[in-house]
Parts: structure tokens; C-alpha cells; sequence
């Protein structure tokens, strides 16, 4: 059972009759305890008159999935099978994080009848949300109490990431038509494949000059490149302590996934394939053998359930497990942090050596709140938060210029700029025919 919020004025108003009695010669305990013993009587008698909330049936539809920040509709129906009319709230127990209304749905609901109420979450956290009960109250019809009773109706929604960063997929992918062969390639690769023959123009390149088509033609031809297909690019996403860093709005964790989604989507429509290693001290998420249009949903959903862990990365074995996925990849990239040498030492210990084959890249997000702070010279205490900025762009610097030397290529920026600038520089390994 439950008591509303009329039942304390009720009491108080008892005053009344106990100052108008206790006037006339009646004693005051007694007026307060038969004013006591009435409203007892009034709750119970509310209490009896109330619908029973376990004659209702609570039934909840909820999509699968849904992606960060997006706004999910649920729908939850309570059918009252009972003989009375039910009148009260309903509480659809959502974790905190699914960003459900505070408010209870109000119930109205007569006899053999079904109400469908809408009940919007903005998920403010990726993963598996559960509502695993919702809670009916009936109140009686003098609105003092009334009775309450839980049902078990299980819902699951899993919550991917945001992908924000699909917006700038198109500008790539038409970048990514022009070095397919949609406009031909000026400048031939290493590893760019023949694609046709047309007629030379004015500042092509000449290196591309097919002679033997010029002399059947009677007319000066030229070979066009396109990139080669069926490359491997593995991503490698840094779950360990320094990904659950603030960074901007969000962690750096969720800046990797953005970068990692960018990328996935063009390799994939550049023909290549995608592989994706989420690590610290164990594998947390594996993507391998996945192509085409399944790709995409198939790292969202490997991606919804991992969080960051207050771990330092076993890099050794992080840098192990990408040979299990495939024994010659063309391009890696570890998303990470590039931060202070000492705290990279496990880091920069395990780099794997450079090879011909094989192109490296190191990423992170970087919270551009430190170079704002590293400008500022307007109190005492904005000049020792402008050193310790410094100090930590200059260790960053250390970190990337030892990435650099190991055979790597270092790429640090906001979380809105790092994806885009890890898609352009995959594109200009494309086309300049080292991937």
C-alpha cells in the first residue's frame, strides 16, 4: 500500500475540531485520537475501494537497438482485467542512464479496457539498458492511499555509438570514386592496379605514356591507375585507463569509435578488408572476416558493450593479437593516447618494426582546452596552468616524434577533426599506391 499527499493535511486539519472541542470542556487527547481513528478508518476504507493493480496486464515494446543520443519511443500497455474502474500511475523502472522521464504516467483506465502510453529515453550512455519490472499504483477514490504492485516485464535496448562522424563520409567517398577511376589518377603508386587506356591531355603525366597503344592508335595514349583492391586495414582501439580520459565533451574512447567507424565505412567501399581489435589486458571486441554492407552493423554492435578500464594496455599482447588476424596487413591503426613518454614506455617498447608492406599509424584525440590554456598569460594562475599545458604538448610531441622513428606516422586532434584527418591520410596512401 501507499499514502498520498492528502493524507498529512487531512491530519493537520484535526487541529480544527480539537481547538473547537477542547473549548467546550472535551479533552484534547481524546478529540486528537477520535480525529486519528477517523482518518484511519477513511484510509482503509480507500484503500478497500481501490482497484487491485495486480489484475492489470503490463505488456512493453522496445526496439533493439538504438544509437547514442538518438531519441527512442517505447510504447508500454496496461489492459486492466479487473471489475473496477483504475485509477493512479505507472513507473517503468528504466536504468538512469536510458534518460527516462521522472515523471509517472497517469492511469485511468475502466474495466476490460487497454491504454498505450509512449514513453520517450534519450540514452545518455552506450550499451545494455534493461527495464526489467514497471510499477502500478491504484489509488482509492477519496485519493488518501491506495495500493501498488510490481510486474515483471522484461525489455532490453542495446545503444551503439553515435557515428556523428558519418557526415563526413560523403566528401570522402567521392574523393574515393575519383581515385577508382571515375577521374583519372595523375600520379602512378607503388601498388596502383592497371585500370584502361584514353587519350593523353595536356599535363598528364607522361611516365604513363602506353607506347605500344600510341602506335596502333596513331594517337599519343595513356594508361590510368586505380587503387588496388582486397587490402587488409586493421584497427587497433586502445580500451586501457588513458582511453576513459575526458576529451572535449566525450572520452577518448568514443573518439576512437568515431574515427574507427569513419574508416571502416570507406575501406569498405573501397573494397578493402576491415578488421577490428578493441584491447587492454584481454580482447574486449574482435570484427574479422565481416565485408561489405554487414560490416558497419557488425562493429557497432561489437563496439555498444565496451567501456573503458581502469587498466594499464598489455601492449605486447595487443601488438600479438593483430597477427591473428590476418598475416599481412597493409595498413594498422592504433587508437590511443599520445601522452608522456613514461607513461608510452610499454607503449613505444612493443612498436612493432616498420615494414615495406606494412604502413603504421598512430592516432589520438586531444582536447583542444590545452592549447586554449597554454595561450593564456592573464593571472598568476593562468601562467602555471599555461606551463603545465606546455608541458604536456611537448611530452605529446616527444611521444609522436618516437612513433615517427620507429617507422610510424603519429596523427593527433580533436575528437570532431581526428576522424576526417584519418580518412584523408587513408586516402592518400590510396592514391599515392601504398595501400
Amino acid at each position: 500500500m501507499f499514502v498520498t499527499a492528502l493524507l498529512a493535511p487531512l491530519i493537520a486539519l484535526g487541529v480544527v475540531p480539537l481547538v473547537l472541542l477542547s473549548a467546550v470542556g472535551f479533552p484534547a487527547w481524546a478529540v486528537f485520537g477520535a480525529w486519528l481513528l477517523l482518518c484511519t478508518v477513511l484510509v482503509a476504507l480507500d484503500l478497500l475501494l481501490a482497484a487491485s493493480p495486480r489484475t492489470v496486464v503490463v505488456t512493453r515494446s522496445v526496439r533493439e537497438r538504438a544509437r547514442l543520443g538518438e531519441q527512442v519511443l517505447t510504447n508500454i500497455a496496461v489492459q486492466n482485467t479487473g471489475t473496477r474502474m483504475l485509477r493512479g500511475w505507472l513507473r517503468d523502472a528504466w536504468q538512469p542512464t536510458a534518460g527516462a522521464p521522472l515523471k509517472r504516467e497517469q492511469l485511468s483506465i475502466p474495466p476490460g479496457e487497454r491504454r498505450r502510453m509512449p514513453i520517450p529515453l534519450l540514452p545518455r550512455r552506450r550499451g545494455e539498458l534493461r527495464s526489467d519490472f514497471a510499477v502500478i499504483r491504484s489509488r482509492g477514490p477519496l485519493g488518501l492511499a491506495g495500493r501498488q504492485a510490481r510486474h515483471d516485464v522484461r525489455s532490453a535496448l542495446r545503444i551503439l555509438p553515435a557515428f556523428a562522424s558519418r557526415k563526413h563520409l560523403p566528401s570522402r567517398l567521392a574523393r574515393l570514386r575519383e581515385l577508382d577511376g571515375n577521374t583519372s589518377i595523375q600520379v602512378r603508386g607503388q601498388g596502383t592496379e592497371f585500370d584502361s587506356l584514353r587519350e593523353y591531355v595536356r599535363g598528364d603525366d607522361v611516365r604513363s605514356i602506353d607506347w605500344r597503344a600510341t602506335a596502333r592508335a596513331g594517337t599519343t595514349m595513356l594508361r590510368t591507375w586505380r587503387p588496388e583492391r582486397d587490402r587488409h586495414v586493421v584497427i587497433l582501439i586502445d580500451t586501457g585507463r588513458t582511453a576513459a580520459a575526458r576529451v572535449g565533451d566525450s572520452t577518448r574512447l568514443e573518439a576512437s569509435l568515431e574515427a574507427t567507424l569513419l574508416l571502416a565505412a570507406l575501406a569498405a567501399r573501397a573494397g578493402d578488408h576491415v578488421h577490428l581489435l578493441m584491447f587492454d589486458r584481454a580482447v574486449r571486441a574482435r570484427v574479422s572476416g565481416v565485408e561489405g554492407t554487414a560490416l558497419l552493423p557488425a562493429l557497432t554492435d561489437a563496439m555498444a558493450p565496451v567501456h573503458a578500464r581502469l587498466v594499464d594496455t598489455d601492449w605486447t599482447a595487443a601488438f600479438a593479437s593483430i597477427r591473428t588476424l590476418t598475416t599481412r596487413p597493409s595498413l594498422v591503426v592504433v587508437l590511443t593516447a599520445q601522452d608522456a613518454a613514461e607513461s608510452a614506455r610499454g607503449f613505444l617498447g612493443a612498436f612493432p618494426d616498420a615494414s615495406r608492406a606494412t604502413t603504421l599509424l598512430v592516432g589520438s584525440a586531444t582536447d583542444d582546452a590545452i592549447a586554449e590554456l597554454a595561450r593564456r598569460r592573464d593571472s598568476r594562475l593562468d601562467v602555471y596552468l599555461a606551463a603545465a599545458a606546455e608541458q604536456t604538448i611537448r611530452d605529446a610531441q616527444v611521444v609522436a616524434d618516437a612513433v615517427r622513428r620507429a617507422g610510424g606516422e603519429a596523427i593527433a586532434a580533436d575528437p570532431e577533426a581526428l576522424p576526417p584527418r584519418i580518412a584523408d591520410r587513408y586516402l592518400e596512401l590510396k592514391a599515392a599506391g601504398r595501400l
